[in-house]
């Protein structure tokens, strides 16, 4: 019995641990998503205001 508890410690320690890895990777995903969106979105207004002042300056 002992022998079997200490198997099945040794398993949810190993997928404690893997699960920590996978979570780190997860969070390191998100954040290089967030950059990333964040620039697309940077890249979005920029291109609105030029075509907003583009349009102005047709108008005059």
């Amino acid at each position: 019995m002992h022998e079997q508890l200490q198997k099945r410690l040794a398993e949810l320690k190993q997928e404690y641990r893997a699960g920590q890895l996978q979570m780190s990777e997860l969070e390191t995903q998100q954040t290089r998503l967030r950059e990333t969106m964040l620039r697309i979105s940077g890249a979005i207004q920029v291109l609105e205001e030029v075509l907003k002042s583009g349009e102005s300056s047709l108008a005059s």
